[in-house]
């Protein structure tokens, strides 16, 4: 249950979420208005592309669909399977996430198109790094599915089921997350173009030491 979630698990939501809003705010301002951290326009987009004989660019948002799941890839690889547990090696993970983003700033600042996928990459390794825990399905990278669940338990309260309080305030933190992270993301890439990615990256350096010292100091 739902319930049985860890503190540590709703801020690290938080902030997870915030970074995705960041990088996808810097996307759809740097990127020709294209979204990063989640695939539903961009797949849409693949579509109209080939009606529209575009192939140039359905061959790029080809690109970057591949390097989403390439990223979600590298996860699955290093933590067997989406289901949150203590003493994986997520701090590890967040470095990975940290350099592509990196990687990301380096190729955009020379106006190559590459740094649209080592972004996606990076957003498609923190998608799938957690993706349930204990019955809840937890997406730190786009809030769709988030607000269909939000949807299902008002109805499932009208119907007089009881109303999980904390599984709502754990979607709750995760699209203010995003929006949050969207705002900043906006203002910082005004200031800094691409350069304002050097924000997330930092926050995935700290989220990773952090989590280093919790699994250190609360191991068996």
């Amino acid at each position: 249950m739902v319930s049985r979630l860890p503190k540590w698990v709703e801020y690290g939501a938080f902030i997870l979420a915030l970074v995705a809003g960041f990088v996808n705010a810097v996307g759809l301002l740097g990127f020709q208005h294209q979204s990063i951290s989640h695939l539903s326009g961009i797949t849409t987009l693949i579509g109209t592309g080939l009606a529209t004989n575009s192939l140039w660019l359905t061959a790029h948002l080809a690109g970057i669909v591949a390097a989403f799941v390439i990223g979600a890839a590298i996860s699955g690889f290093f933590l067997r399977s989406g289901a949150l547990k203590m003493g994986r090696n997520y701090s590890g993970l967040l470095a990975v996430e940290g350099t592509l983003l990196l990687a990301a700033i380096a190729f955009l600042n020379q106006d190559s198109s590459i740094g649209h996928y080592f972004a996606s990459a990076a957003c498609g390794l923190q998608n799938a790094m957690v993706t349930t825990y204990s019955g809840a399905v937890i997406r730190t990278t786009h809030v769709t599915g988030i607000f269909t669940d939000i949807g299902i338990m008002i109805g499932a309260k009208l119907r007089g089921e009881p109303f999980d309080s904390r599984k709502a305030l754990l979607f709750a933190l995760i699209v203010t997350g995003f929006i949050v992270g969207g705002s900043f993301g906006a203002v910082m890439f005004s200031y800094f173009t691409f350069n304002a990615l050097y924000v997330p990256v930092m926050i995935c350096a700290l989220l990773a030491v952090s989590y280093r010292w919790y699994k250190q100091t609360h191991s068996d």
